[in-house]
């Protein structure tokens, strides 16, 4: 999805951009917004399917780092945020049902259950501040887009149900600053680290950059390189890939602003 979406005046703290998100006043994606807090990836799923989700993330550390998980039934994230309540404080949920994403909703009112279970998962958007106060230019926020997400060719290690492909986010980093971003992402362990490749996408099954599976289109400069992350979005194909009768996901790019500083990552 694009950033042309319902956007509210920039909020000043993760708890004021909760809030134009409960009120409708904010449906865009998230990237650029409180630089200084941690966001995070969703995945909701019934309790009885909990134990193997847990496991995979164990098994897949980068791209499914687990900022916090929730209790059956309970919307409230304490550790993220005392206010947050994960039925209305994300930009927009996609319902998934057999493995396919079936809607779009603004929030989860309608569809909460006693027995779903929240995971929140790190996000690269919280290194993104880094690079940019080194002076690396960030170009899907200076062109107000949303950052280009792709499936890769490399597979996550399994648990019971779930499985599938690594998702990776892209960046046009200048040649001569591909080093430096990549030390500094590597101090955010929680938001993927470090990237996971960089150069000819053709080695990790990607064929056109200009049509990325999630996202907008990528912006690169002359004498960029792309270089890629491990993606939160891993986690929803792991819930598709899962054929799960029902689970929820963010809109892809559209995360949850936690209260955790992103230094802390």
């Amino acid at each position: 999805m694009s950033s042309a979406s319902v956007t509210s005046p920039r909020p000043h703290s993760p708890a004021s951009l909760r809030r134009a998100i409960r009120e409708g006043a904010h449906r865009a994606p998230t990237s650029g917004f409180c630089d200084n807090a941690l966001q995070g990836n969703l995945a909701i799923l019934p309790a009885e399917y909990a134990e193997d989700f847990s496991r995979l993330c164990a098994l897949n550390p980068q791209p499914l780092p687990v900022l916090a998980q929730g209790l059956s039934g309970d919307p409230s994230l304490p550790t993220l945020g005392p206010d947050i309540d994960i039925r209305r404080d994300v930009p927009g949920y996609c319902v998934v049902r057999d493995g396919e994403v079936t809607a779009t909703v603004p929030d989860l009112v309608e569809l909460w259950r006693d027995d779903l279970v929240t995971f929140v998962l790190g996000c690269s958007f919280s290194f993104e501040s880094a690079l940019r106060a080194a002076g690396i230019p960030v170009r899907h926020q200076d062109a107000g887009l949303n950052v280009p997400m792709y499936r890769t060719n490399r597979p996550t290690m399994p648990a019971g149900p779930f499985g599938g492909p690594l998702v990776v986010s892209l960046r046009g980093i200048p040649a001569d600053r591909v080093e430096e971003a990549r030390a500094i992402c590597a101090r955010f362990p929680l938001a993927h680290g470090a990237p996971v490749h960089a150069g000819d996408p053709a080695e990790i099954g990607i064929t056109d950059l200009a049509r990325p599976d999630w996202g907008d289109a990528p912006v690169l400069e002359p004498g960029d390189v792309p270089v890629f992350w491990a993606c939160g979005v891993t986690g929803q194909q792991a819930l598709r890939h899962a054929r799960l009768p029902f689970a929820i996901t963010h809109l892809p790019g559209h995360m949850l602003v936690t209260d955790l500083p992103a230094a802390g990552a």
